[in-house]
């Protein structure tokens, strides 16, 4: 918190000294809601019933700076300080260069309001999302081309048998050896905007090799679309992707889901995955939306299928401007090859935010 209070007040006191434009916000969020979750549906009564009182880790404070009409940036950090955003731009005329940390273009896109989980927004159910990684952006217009970090921090699951539904067999781990890059990850995404609709279109690939008691190469990619459509206080949106080990890729993945390469009867195997949502509104007035929503992620390897599915429906309540609060019900079911596995999730309650 100290160090905190002195990098602010350097930047209050340096800023009118600058020729820059700073325009600092915040946004505190604060979750109240009660969560029951069924941690063996074989069994009667066994469940686990607790209260969620607590300031989302996604609070932030942050400001967005302006030095001249080419060279411009941002910074944003989180409830503990951590960084969210840090980035500089360059306006070249006919477009604009990105060096730094900030959303890559597969996680530009947020077609869900689902607040639970610290506004989960369907991401990682449904919703691809790898979040905000360091990189080089270059943007025309709609069109975004990024180089990315690289991810290869991936698991593996090693086992001699995948007949089974049950996790018990299955045993996940790091990868042994020294995962060596050559080039980085590459993703480009375009959007395509009309008065009362939008499409989105994305890709990303990586590659790196594991030198080991055994190299393997680790090839992962996804590609995805999504739409949106509005019709006066009703919108829709809508959206899917599929790939290829796509926890190798670093594919936010809340569920749990075994979605990395695996190691069977000693042969590296790639997993399959696919996600798919959709989101139907109704803007009543300026005070009061109404949201319901599903989605899906699923994962296959040798047969073998997980999956994790959410729906939920809600209402953002506008108290003033800058202050709103979203009641939330909702439920999370996980399964293995159809069949119901543990937990599952219901939860009902609210997230307050004020932003300033």
């Amino acid at each position: 918190m100290k160090k905190l209070l002195i990098v602010l007040a350097v930047l209050l006191l340096a800023a009118p000294t600058m020729a820059a434009e700073w325009n600092f916000y915040g946004s505190a969020r604060f979750a109240t809601f009660s969560v029951d979750r069924d941690l063996d549906l074989d069994v009667d009564g066994d469940s686990d019933r607790d209260t969620r009182w607590a300031q989302q880790g996604n609070s932030r404070i942050g400001a967005t700076v302006k030095f001249n009409d080419e060279i411009g940036g941002a910074f944003e950090m989180s409830d503990s300080f951590g960084k969210r955003k840090l980035y500089g731009t360059y306006n070249f005329g006919g477009g604009q260069l990105l060096i730094g940390q900030d959303y890559t273009p597969s996680s530009s896109y947020f077609y869900s309001n689902s607040v639970f989980d610290s506004d989960g927004d369907l991401l990682g159910v449904g919703q691809f999302y790898v979040g905000r990684v360091p990189m080089i952006q270059l943007k025309w217009g709609n069109l975004k081309l990024a180089f990315i970090d690289p991810n290869t921090k991936g698991e593996v699951f090693t086992t001699e048998s995948l007949a089974t539904v049950d996790h018990s067999t299955l045993t996940t781990g790091t990868f042994t050896g020294d995962g060596d890059t050559t080039i980085p990850k590459i993703e480009a995404s375009y959007r395509f905007k009309g008065e009362m609709f939008f499409v989105d279109v994305f890709g990303g690939y990586q590659t790196y090799e594991i030198e080991g008691a055994q190299d393997v190469d680790v090839d992962s990619y996804v590609v995805g679309i999504g739409a949106g459509l509005n019709f006066g206080p009703v919108f829709f949106n809508a959206g899917f992707h599929m790939g290829e080990n796509l926890g190798n890729y670093g594919a936010y993945n809340p569920g749990g889901l075994l979605d990395e390469a695996g190691i069977v009867d000693g042969n590296l195997e790639d997993q399959e995955g696919m996600g798919y949502l959709a989101v139907l509104g109704f803007k009543a007035n300026d005070m009061l939306t109404i949201e319901a929503g599903y989605g899906r992620e699923e994962t296959e390897i040798c047969h073998y299928e997980e999956d994790v599915t959410q729906y939920y429906l809600n209402a953002t309540i506008n108290i003033t401007k800058g202050f709103f609060i979203v009641p939330e019900i909702g439920m999370i079911e996980n399964s293995i090859d159809g069949v119901s596995a543990e937990p599952e999730t219901f939860y009902a309650g609210a997230k307050w935010q004020i932003n300033f």
